[in-house]
């Protein structure tokens, strides 16, 4: 009888490792953005599910032991990481993801040489199956990556958890906190134009004060209202990078006016239009804004989704994958 111990092995790890990736597609399932997206991570759940099977039938047909401890470690693991990505970025959890799926492909790999070396067709076409899978999953995981990096928004939302810990380690970087560096930068460059030019200190310390009071009356008043005041207080003092910061808080916002929109006479459009017009957009900044505005006034499902799929089809691009 031939020694299949490699063999074995390599499918009780991946029994192991095809557990925890189910678990974890069906964490991801409530980080849907879209239904589409809800009912392909439900299915993809559902195929790992029936991958376990497959590989635990090879496994018995082998002799190999049947495995009873496997799918109650898989569960843990997949829970254990559930709870440790709630403490790090959207983008981060996202990498474990593809390094899991990495390791389930190369591992498959693996497993197709060791059937074709012992001549075990039904391994063989098991291995081959699971490359499908894996490859798949990789090229997707990438391609969501490649949406976070643009800017999104991604296939999968972050958690409320994943929100804070990704604010947290880009503070320094996002936009309301830049613009409100910003915002103090030009109180300061004011009073040193003061001073430069030859005018008295007091006189400057007032404008300074003055336009802090402005900024910070602003704020009581609404969060929207103040990033508008911030932009147009920003441009007239001529600091573009605080303007700029502020205008792209409101985009993120969805605060934004139908004639601030990439698209022109976008609110008199049809929504067979605007989709189409969605899909000649050519940066996910544009995208971008078209999906905020949707989701903040008018909620076109429809136009949202073909939105979103724009946004992969230009990740796609970024990464090298064929659309």
């Amino acid at each position: 009888m031939a020694d299949n111990t490699k063999i074995i092995n390599q499918l009780r790890a991946l029994v192991l490792l095809t557990q925890t990736e189910e678990q974890v597609a069906r964490t991801r399932i409530s980080q849907a953005r879209t239904e589409a997206v809800r009912r392909e991570l439900t299915q993809n759940a559902d195929n790992a599910a029936e991958r376990i099977r497959a590989i635990t039938e090879q496994l018995r047909a082998l002799g190999g032991v049947p495995d009873v401890v496997t799918p109650a470690i898989g569960r843990l693991s997949a829970v254990l990481k559930a709870g440790f990505e709630q403490a790090e970025p959207l983008e981060e959890a996202l990498l474990q993801d593809l390094s899991l799926e990495h390791q389930l492909n190369d591992r498959a790999t693996y497993l197709k040489v060791l059937a074709e070396q012992a001549e075990l067709p039904r391994v063989r076409a098991l291995a081959e199956r699971l490359q499908t899978a894996h490859k798949a999953t990789i090229e997707w995981l990438t391609v969501v990556l490649a949406e976070e990096a643009m800017g999104g928004p991604a296939a999968l939302q972050a958690t409320a958890f994943q929100r804070v810990a990704g604010t947290a380690a880009r503070a320094a970087n996002a936009p309301v906190r830049f613009w409100a560096n910003r915002v103090n930068e030009v109180v300061e460059s004011v009073q040193q134009r003061r001073e430069e030019a030859g005018e008295r200190l007091s006189e400057a310390g007032d404008k300074a004060s003055s336009f802090t009071d402005a900024v910070r009356e602003t704020l009581t008043v609404g969060r929207s209202a103040a990033l508008r005041r911030a932009e147009r207080i920003a441009r007239r003092e001529g600091n573009r990078e605080a303007a700029d910061a502020a205008r792209a808080a409101r985009e993120e916002l969805g605060d934004v006016t139908a004639d601030e929109l990439p698209i022109k006479g976008y609110d008199s459009l049809s929504t067979q239009d605007a989709v189409k017009a969605v899909k000649e957009l050519r940066t996910a900044h544009d995208v971008r804004v078209v999906i905020r505005y949707e989701e903040t006034h008018k909620k076109r499902t429809s136009i949202v989704n073909a939105a979103q799929t724009q946004v992969a089809t230009l990740a796609k691009e970024a990464v090298g994958v064929d659309a």
